[in-house]
């Protein structure tokens, strides 16, 4: 790795990472329905998912998304259905995470881990992210180009998980307490189920 880039890309991963958008959002809100560990299982989730644009960034598979854009927008609506979907779970109330209500929480865990990849995964604003900002932060010159992609991956992946595992915790302490009020455990649903429906009407409104 080129020292002095890698050093530029961790400033920059971490301003990214400390940036609120729509990843942490979702963390936010499905930690506010699950609990901590339910929102901390998310974000580990959410940054499984962006190692993985890494190594497709790092394939050249990313680049598709440039040249045929009838794939893009397949993608997009995928995932803005399925925020769509979670969304009316969260509005029923039916999460399925169990913790809170003396069912097993570790289904619920496993499920906000791959509901946090997937709506990651298909999103492909991030996809063209990783074709776009990574790529800046490779020195061709050294060679291992591939690893340079790997390395960026792991990286922006750990801290990921740093930043937004203690966002889904802090926000799942905090609503576990509120939970106590079963009026307020329903206003809390109807919060994450307004923020999946935004982020999937965000999505869909948004093609380029």
């Amino acid at each position: 790795m080129d020292t002095s880039l890698y050093a530029a890309f961790l400033i920059a991963a971490f301003a990214l990472c400390m940036t609120p958008g729509p990843d942490m959002m979702f963390i936010v809100a499905v930690g506010g329905r699950g609990g901590p560990l339910t929102g901390l299982t998310a974000a580990v989730g959410v940054a499984c998912a962006m190692f993985v644009h890494a190594v497709a960034a790092s394939l050249g598979l990313s680049a598709l998304f440039l040249t045929l854009p009838a794939l893009y927008h397949a993608l997009r609506w995928a995932g803005a259905a399925y925020l769509l979907f979670l969304a009316v779970k969260a509005f029923r109330g039916d999460d399925g995470n169990g913790e809170g209500t003396g069912a097993d929480p570790g289904p619920g865990r496993r499920r906000a881990f791959w509901r946090g990849a997937v709506t990651n995964l298909l999103n492909p604003k991030v996809i063209l992210f990783n074709v776009s900002f990574l790529p800046q932060f490779v020195n061709p010159a050294l060679g291992h180009v591939r690893e340079q992609f790997l390395v960026l991956g792991c990286t922006i992946t750990v801290m990921g998980v740093l930043v937004d595992g203690s966002v889904g915790l802090l926000s799942g302490k905090l609503t576990a307490l509120l939970r106590r009020s079963r009026r307020v455990a329903r206003g809390l649903d109807y919060f994450s189920g307004t923020v999946f429906a935004g982020l999937a009407v965000r999505l869909a409104a948004t093609p380029k």
